[in-house]
């Protein structure tokens, strides 16, 4: 374990693993616990410091969270980050207030030089605010560091606790220079070292995945993507020929996915070399019909998944685990954060529907990264660029690609039509260029003409976005007469579409997948 360590306490804030990914991009260890943890549980000679996330609460409800007071006493350096900063004010005696008006996106920060934390950073910081209370008036020794026309006291800083507090938030990307805050904190004042990278979470993982399977065996679901072979080739290093990987054909997969996978199977000695191909397309189809709720979808294929897995593996002696590729984006949406504290925005079929009955237990080596992180402890596995750089699939697949009902008939439309984007894309250096893009089924239809004929068939909605941490995305600002060549050849080469429109949305608000 590293020597230098950081605290990450979570209020249940939608950012709270984005702070740990700052504080591991600066090649620092940390981890993250509830802020209602028994401090006796933390080994708080190995702590360097605290990190007090945002939250979705107010400091002014009746009960309201608070930073433990063995934490807030423990003479470690603090940072609190919006609610973190608004509950350290209240428990030591300053105020905080209902904002007249609620600071939401992006904002100027004037940064009034006093103390380490803001130092060298310039007068003015761009950030990103997001908060209904503001501190009106500091605790005792508190300096103000910072402010805004909106929040006068938008940071502050106790030099002999060294306490800091920012009202905005340096973990999102929107906050430039939010690296360099975070490096101030972690190097001027608590004083880290850099000694965490992807080999050592490799080499910590590997001694945990051999502690915990021991002498059992592991099946796990490969899709072909980034985080499943990742998973595999990280499993398969601490347990070698005691992993079998299932490859499911679900029906819901890219087209020639299932046999683009084999191959790669054959060709990359990193990964494991036991696969079993399983055909329940028509499972799979069969549980989907009338289904037409996003939710009721990702939680049909996460169940049927389940029940597929649970067949394959009672034919396979001594397996006792069931592992899974799934990463922290997946958990944090789904609001199955360990202390379940986040608010829901969607679940997953990778952490959600998970049946009671399941008789094989979870192993989840990369539940804690992010998907860069991933591609990293992947290429220092030995994988190849070709497929960490591929873009990320949704596990219920095609399913939540079709907008309401999934009949075979849109999936097929779909696979051809995103088939013929992804090609465009690649061949025009654009695939690398981006973080994900998909085709899109919506169950409208609209007008058309092909030659003298009128058609009325299906449209088609084209997503390419560009983001470093898949919590925040802009836009891929597409060559609009390459847009126009894929919606000509879509068009003119899948039967059943008549239009093609391209989405210009930014995660927030939206998100990345339609569903």
């Amino acid at each position: 374990m590293p020597e230098s360590q950081i605290v990450v306490v979570d209020f249940g804030s939608q950012y709270t693993q984005l702070i740990a990914r700052r504080v591991r991009e600066q090649h620092v260890y940390c981890t993250i616990v509830p802020f209602d943890i028994a401090v006796a549980d933390l080994a708080l000679t190995a702590i360097r410091g605290f990190i007090l996330s945002g939250g979705p609460e107010s400091v002014h409800q009746s009960i309201s969270p608070e930073v433990p007071e063995q934490i807030l006493h423990s003479g470690k350096p603090i940072l609190g980050i919006c609610y973190g900063m608004q509950t350290i004010v209240k428990q030591l005696g300053g105020v905080v207030e209902p904002a007249q008006k609620r600071e939401f996106g992006p904002a100027s920060v004037c940064n009034l030089h006093v103390g380490p934390m803001l130092h060298g950073l310039g007068d003015r910081l761009d950030v990103w605010m997001s908060h209904g209370d503001r501190v009106i008036d500091v605790p005792e020794s508190f300096d103000v560091i910072a402010r805004t026309e909106s929040a006068p006291i938008a940071g502050i800083y106790d030099a002999k606790k060294q306490i800091a507090g920012l009202q905005f938030h340096p973990e999102v990307t929107h906050t430039t220079n939010g690296d360099a805050v975070f490096a101030r904190f972690l190097f001027d004042i608590c004083r880290c070292q850099k000694d965490w990278d992807a080999q050592s979470f490799i080499d910590t993982t590997i001694d945990d995945i051999r502690t915990q399977v021991a002498n059992d065996n592991v099946v796990l679901g490969l899709s072909g993507g980034v985080d499943s072979s990742v998973a595999a080739a990280l499993i398969s290093r601490a347990v070698g020929d005691q992993l079998t990987c299932l490859l499911v054909d679900n029906g819901l997969l890219r087209k020639g996915e299932i046999t683009s996978i084999e191959r790669g199977m054959e060709a990359t000695n990193a990964l494991p070399s036991r696969l079993k191909t399983i055909d329940a397309q028509t499972v799979f189809l069969h549980k989907l019909k009338g289904i037409s709720d996003p939710e009721e979808k990702r939680l049909t294929v996460g169940r049927t998944f389940i029940e597929v897995f649970e067949q394959a593996a009672r034919k396979i002696q001594n397996v006792a685990w069931l592992a899974q590729g799934t990463i922290y984006p997946d958990v944090v949406e789904s609001a199955a954060t360990k202390w379940g504290k986040a608010h829901v925005i969607k679940s997953h079929h990778n952490v959600g529907g998970l049946p009671e009955r399941l008789e094989l237990k979870l192993l989840e080596p990369l539940r804690n990264l992010f998907k860069d992180e991933v591609r990293e402890v992947g290429l220092t596995l030995g994988l190849p660029h070709s497929l960490i750089d591929r873009h990320p699939f949704p596990g219920p697949g095609l399913s939540v690609r079709v907008l309401g009902e999934v009949k075979p008939e849109f999936i097929d439309v779909l696979r051809e039509a995103d088939a013929i984007y992804i090609d465009e894309l690649k061949q025009n250096g654009w695939y690398e260029k981006s973080s994900q893009a998909f085709a899109v089924f919506l169950p409208v239809k609209s007008v058309g003409v092909v030659g003298d004929t009128r058609t009325y068939d299906h449209v088609i909605a084209l997503r390419c976005v560009r983001t470093t941490d898949f919590m925040t995305a802009d836009v891929v600002d597409l060559p609009i007469d390459m847009i126009t060549y894929i919606s000509n050849r879509i068009v003119n080469e899948v039967k059943g579409v008549s239009r093609v429109v391209y989405d210009t949305s930014t995660k927030p608000p939206a998100t990345i997948e339609w569903e």
